[in-house]
């Protein structure tokens, strides 16, 4: 069949979808498309290998991954013109597929195993390479039966914010014309903006308005802070989210930072002593400090709660899928779903789940662990895997957001407790528990990337089946990749702090060292902050029971103020953006929403690149932050000034770019 052109997604693409309506994606069920190539897949393995040695390395550097699915969007859109047949967009769907995996695989590497050097566990590499590879492949396993429920199911209900860029990138890349340039435009502006803001010391990446005396005073005396990270990237993201969504996410940081930060430093700032889990006493806290040391855990117990909901209402869509399943097995009702709703056989999943878990099974009885122990430490790496796959995708799908650490800290707290009833502690438990953290990690930061890739494939029309086969080679590339990378680095470096008598250079490794400490302190029976962890599930109950959206509220409780601050912004100008529209009307607001959608895309695409930029840049022995820095960058009032003018002026670019009335062919 030949493929009926479309140079834009279809209008329906973000929207909720009316009774009986479906979604027609760019390349439609019944065309052949090239998709699963040599091409495609060399290609994407080849990235993949790349960016995920250069995250691995920056990760321990400076604690930031690579961002790699939106760049490799980007080279993917260069790459189709190398060729004398151009790629289709269903092969660089395929290669953005595979090579984003790189990102998500280093974030569960760089926050477990380097904890096991830090400790003097002296892992094996085929032990590192496992951990990953075993991990990658349950995130993939398990997220498959989600597709449906995610991507289809609640179509216009999450804004999946990276898969929209991802998604915006490749469509207006393969039509070429102003929309193209716009998107380009969009994307070197804040490329430009955000390396030089978040790589150089030329004006504050962060206001927050601490040279106003008001604020300050409010600061010292009640411990209300607020920060703002003033960043093209962020307020892409925001824009995508759109209002409410911005709106719900801000507003669980407004709790943890104008709530929960000052109550606990009122009630508290009067005693001269730590009240665990904090070392030190509240009065001599800042307000980031309580927020560290007490808040981010209520938010932990909030997004645990809030995913135990997650699961339950995916269910029924989980259940669907086995009986689609059967239903193919029956020669009396053997119709097969079309080619843009197929995914892999559900035995597959079965037999790829079961092999895993009889691997997962041989790995951790070869640590010399009772019977018992090996059946704990098994039943919570499905478990926690399972569960935390639906909170990753869920994340990911609103926020574009994961929260790795927050789940990580949680299944080392809950396997070490458990793990210690059955005696199992020192050196070996604390091995145990981080090889188990690292499969979680890496399964729940592989299945949000993959719903990513997965909601961009559902736009566009690609394969799903073909889509979740790639993710194994991506997977099993990017394990190794990353597993061997950290090998070889722990033999020059040390992670962490540095050792008496060591003078090997240091790599920080700061989520590993934070990680090592919290196994660590468990392991020698200290006490677990219950009453935290409980705070923050009620709070994703009484939210559930006002029917709104616990997990994203939950998640803005979690993350830094700062980067709730600006998503707000951007959900803001969306609003009034197709506000706008809405009162122009027909071609012209369609326009207009279409615009504003593909700027805020180039945004978010500008500053992954930027952020990929400076990552590589900070590698470099002779790199320094002051290597390009300002006169005026230590003068906070007017260095904060000019940040947060420069930001307004991002701003007025989104509205103008967006508003403008310009018809689109």
């Amino acid at each position: 069949m030949a493929v009926t052109e479309q140079t834009s997604l279809p209008t329906n693409a973000y929207e909720v979808l009316k009774p009986g309506e479906t979604y027609p994606p760019i390349i439609p069920a019944a065309a052949k498309v090239p998709e699963l190539t040599v091409r495609s897949v060399g290609w994407g393995i080849g990235l993949c290998i790349i960016f995920t040695i250069a995250s691995a390395y920056s990760g321990l550097k400076v604690g930031q991954v690579m961002e790699s699915a939106i760049p490799i969007s980007i080279l993917a859109i260069g790459l189709a013109r190398a060729y004398g047949r151009r790629s289709s967009v269903l092969e660089n769907v395929i290669m953005t597929g595979i090579g984003g995996v790189a990102g998500s695989v280093v974030a569960g590497a760089i926050f477990t195993l380097p904890a096991l050097y830090i400790l003097k566990l002296a892992p094996h590499p085929l032990q590192t390479v496992f951990i990953c590879l075993a991990g990658g492949c349950m995130g993939v396993l398990f997220v498959i039966p989600l597709r449906r429920y995610f991507v289809r199911d609640m179509h216009g209900l999450l804004p999946y914010p990276e898969a929209t860029a991802i998604t915006e990138v490749l469509v207006t890349g393969e039509r070429g014309g102003s929309q193209a340039k716009l998107l380009l435009q969009a994307t070197a502006i804040a490329g430009v903006y955000d390396f030089f803001v978040t790589t150089f010391s030329v004006w504050k990446e962060f206001v927050n308005f601490q040279f106003v005396p008001l604020v300050r005073t409010l600061n010292e005396r009640a411990r209300i802070a607020f920060s703002f990270d003033a960043v093209g990237f962020i307020l892409g993201l925001g824009y995508v989210m759109g209002l409410r969504s911005s709106m719900i996410l801000c507003a669980g940081g407004v709790l943890s930072n104008f709530v929960l930060v000052p109550l606990i430093w009122y009630v508290g700032h009067h005693f001269d002593f730590s009240v665990y889990p904090a070392s030190i006493p509240i009065s001599h806290m800042t307000a980031l400090q309580i927020y560290r040391s007490y808040v981010r855990f209520i938010g932990v117990g909030a997004i645990a709660t809030a995913g135990i909901f997650g699961i339950v209402k995916s269910l029924r869509i989980v259940a669907n899928s086995f009986v689609i399943a059967l239903r193919v097995f029956k020669k009396s009702d053997a119709v097969a779903p079309e080619r843009t709703d197929r995914d892999i056989p559900m035995f597959a999943i079965f037999f790829g789940v079961l092999a895993s878990a009889i691997g997962v099974g041989v790995f951790l009885g070869l640590l010399s662990v009772s019977w018992t122990a090996l059946a704990i430490g098994l039943a919570l790496t499905l478990v926690f895997s399972f569960f935390f796959t639906s909170v990753a995708a869920n994340a990911i799908a609103t926020t574009a957001r994961n929260p790795v650490s927050g789940m990580t800290m949680l299944t080392i707290i809950i396997s070490s407790v458990v793990l210690l009833r059955f005696g199992l502690s020192g050196t070996t438990g604390m091995f145990f528990v981080m090889a188990i953290a690292g499969m979680v990690c890496t399964a729940l930061s592989v299945s949000g990337q993959a719903i990513t890739d997965f909601k961009t494939g559902y736009w566009i029309g690609s394969t799903p089946a073909a889509q979740e086969k790639i993710k194994f080679f991506g997977v099993i590339a990017a394990a190794i990749a990353a597993s061997l990378t950290i090998v070889m680095l722990a033999r020059g470096f040390q992670f962490g702090e540095a050792a008496l008598g060591d003078l090997r250079p240091v790599l920080p490794s700061p989520q590993a060292s934070i990680m090592k400490a919290l196994v660590e302190s468990l392991m020698s029976h200290q006490p677990v902050a219950y009453a935290l962890f409980g705070v923050g599930a009620m709070i994703a109950i009484m939210l559930e029971m006002l029917g709104q959206p616990s997990l994203l509220f939950a998640l803005g409780m979690y993350l830094p103020l700062e980067l709730n601050t600006p998503a707000l912004v951007g959900g803001v100008l969306s609003h009034f953006v197709n506000k706008k529209s809405t009162s122009a009307g027909g071609e012209q607001g369609r326009s207009m929403r279409e615009r504003g959608v593909i700027i805020a895309s180039g945004l978010m695409a500008g500053g992954a690149l930027g952020g990929v930029f400076g990552a590589a840049l900070r590698l470099l022995p002779k790199y320094r932050e002051d290597m390009i820095r300002t006169p005026f960058f230590a003068n906070e009032p007017i260095s904060q000034s000019v940040s947060a003018i420069l930001f307004i002026g991002l701003c007025v670019y989104v509205w103008m770019g967006a508003t403008k009335k310009e018809k689109v062919i």
